[in-house]
């Protein structure tokens, strides 16, 4: 999506430890028009897939998966970070670690909200080594519904998450795939 790169290029930034920083327009101020044309690109990519629910994970997910949600018209289900009180019943649980945060948590779907009739498409802002893909599909194949694919806005190639889902047989189709980038430069190249 040339559009993307192009905002990559010229609103990202890149810091140590390869971390690209988009904020401005992906997942802390949120670009509406821009997010728009994320959603209708998804739905493009998905969209003869019989597709009935869009998971993603809180929080930077949400934005994302609001927008696809309304281009296939059906329900948006996010997993929780954290179990709160107003999640009442039995769950689906998997483990995550957060490259970005350096942390590992818990992730929860109330079993209301996915079932065997389900055929989700998996959104995230990020794929890098694919722990928060992965522990949705975990949940996704716990509950008995099928993963029908995984769209992705910004894919770091290097981290090699992608290529070992697509192993795997997932279908990730990803909106724009780092190959490199370097923070002392600030420069990003883009695999085509």
């Amino acid at each position: 999506m040339d559009l993307l790169k192009q905002k990559i290029l010229d609103e990202g930034e890149v810091y140590e430890g390869n971390i690209l920083k988009v904020d401005g327009f992906l997942n802390h101020r949120i670009d509406i028009p821009f997010m728009r044309s994320v959603g209708k690109e998804f739905y493009r990519l998905f969209k003869d897939k019989g597709i009935n629910k869009i998971l993603t994970i809180e929080a930077s997910g949400i934005a994302i998966g609001t927008l696809v949600a309304q281009e296939f018209e059906c329900p948006l289900v996010f997993a929780k970070k954290t179990k709160t009180k107003n999640i009442a019943g039995d769950v689906y649980t998997s483990k995550v670690e957060s490259f970005t945060h350096g942390t590992t948590y818990d992730i929860i779907v109330s079993k209301r909200f996915l079932d065997k009739n389900d055929r989700v498409l998996i959104v995230d802002d990020f794929l890098a080594v694919g722990n928060a893909l992965n522990g949705l599909i975990r949940l996704v194949n716990d509950s008995g519904a099928t993963v029908v694919g995984c769209g992705v806005v910004i894919e770091k190639g290097f981290q090699h998450g992608g290529d070992l889902l697509r192993q795997q047989g997932v279908d990730v189709k990803s909106l724009a795939i780092v190959e490199s980038m370097d923070h002392t430069t600030g420069n990003v190249t883009f695999r085509d």
